[in-house]
């Protein structure tokens, strides 16, 4: 517990970034609900002063808050990830008191000492006002770590944290005007973690809410070559070479999830002698789901050609009759798709009216009776309409 403790007080100001909407409130409303009163009182929520002014005291407690486990993860540590946490009773207290201190940064002063095994701070201010709320926020920390009920962590660097608390060795002291943390760990990795965390809450110190909208990085593991080499951001194309690139993310929220299936409406045509652009944003969600998330994830796809995309589907001799090119340009790209497992489907309503004739349908394509048969029943199957029109 005690060594996390320190974690939370030199790190005093980190947990607003993790906050949804704490950054982002009326700052004059935040700010008139933090105009300090005289009370310091310990009853439910805080003690406020005759002045009606928010009294940093231990306030409300938090009853019935969630308890969340930790678990182990690919990154290595135990913790709770950054979607383990969530609101409880002490949620709009904590979230006052992280704006006074945002909106009162210039008033704190901060010093950083790196150490071989971790760093060595003191953040203070010469308003006791300040000064104390500090200590508020240590204070509820300490409880939310002792009833495993961290705020939500939505900054990579803090979440990271979080994970290898049982790596920390904190040592923490009240001092007149704020705070002196010691923090260190025998594993590099956390050492890293511990300076580059230091960096950060030293940055809202100096930056307030500017600094808080950031999202901080996760240093690398290892100082070698292959540990530090950063992520180039190349774009692929797994499934479709050549065609609709991607780049992975590992790392970022909406992940690919196994079992979606897609219904694409496509409607859009392009000039004769070029490919029908919709084709590739179809290659693009075949590349996405194979390699843009964490993990290769299957995914069903289904396209409906209509309105401009009708005649994208004739065999070659019938598409060359019709429109004077050498070839069907999209073709090659449509047979790529089939050959991965998506269902290709004309309008039959579309093809006739447009002088077609089922039978001049390249043989990978089916003809359904019509666009709007074959978008509802696909929908009651299950797959989610994705529209492309241009």
């Amino acid at each position: 517990m005690n060594r996390m403790i320190g974690l939370m007080t030199f790190g005093c100001l980190s947990f607003l970034v993790s906050l949804p909407g704490f950054t982002q409130e009326n700052s004059s409303d935040a700010q008139s609900e933090v105009q300090r009163g005289s009370g310091f009182g310990r009853g439910p929520r805080a003690g406020r002063g005759p002045e009606s002014g928010r009294g940093f005291g231990r306030g409300r407690g938090m009853r019935n808050g969630q308890r969340h486990g930790v678990e182990e993860n690919g990154a290595g540590g135990n913790g709770p990830t950054a979607e383990q946490v969530g609101h409880d009773d002490r949620h709009d207290a904590d979230h006052e008191v992280f704006q006074f201190l945002l909106q009162n940064h210039d008033a704190i002063r901060r010093t950083v000492k790196e150490l071989p095994a971790g760093v060595e701070t003191v953040t203070e201010s010469d308003d006791p006002k300040i000064a104390e709320a500090i200590q508020e926020h240590v204070e509820w920390m300490e409880y939310r770590i002792e009833e495993t009920n961290p705020i939500r962590m939505r900054d990579p660097l803090f979440a990271e944290i979080f994970r290898h608390t049982d790596k920390i060795k904190m040592v923490h002291e009240n001092t007149d005007k704020g705070v002196r943390v010691t923090e260190t760990s025998d594993d590099a990795y956390v050492v890293k973690l511990i300076q580059a965390h230091a960096k950060a809450v030293s940055g809202f110190v100096e930056r307030g809410f500017a600094e808080a909208m950031k999202n901080h990085p996760v240093p690398k593991r290892s100082s070698d070559a292959a540990g530090d080499e950063k992520q180039t951001f190349e774009a692929t194309t797994p499934v479709i070479e050549g065609v609709g690139k991607v780049v992975r993310l590992p790392n970022a929220v909406q992940q690919p999830k196994v079992g979606a299936k897609l219904l694409v409406d496509l409607t859009s045509g392009a000039e004769p002698g070029k490919l029908n652009p919709g084709l590739e944003k179809v290659a693009k969600y075949l590349n996405i789901y194979a390699g843009a998330g964490e993990l290769p994830t299957e995914v069903q796809i289904a396209v409906v050609l209509h309105g401009g995309a009708t005649l994208t589907v004739l065999n070659s001799d019938a598409y060359v009759a019709k429109f004077g090119t050498e070839t069907n340009p999209n073709l090659e790209l449509m047979h790529q798709l089939h050959e991965a497992g998506v269902d290709l489907y004309v309008c039959g309503q579309s093809l006739t009216a447009s002088g077609a004739k089922p039978d001049e349908v390249v043989v990978f394509v089916d003809t359904a009776v019509s666009a709007l048969t074959a978008v509802v029943n696909l929908q009651s199957d299950g797959f989610a309409y994705v529209p492309v029109s241009r």
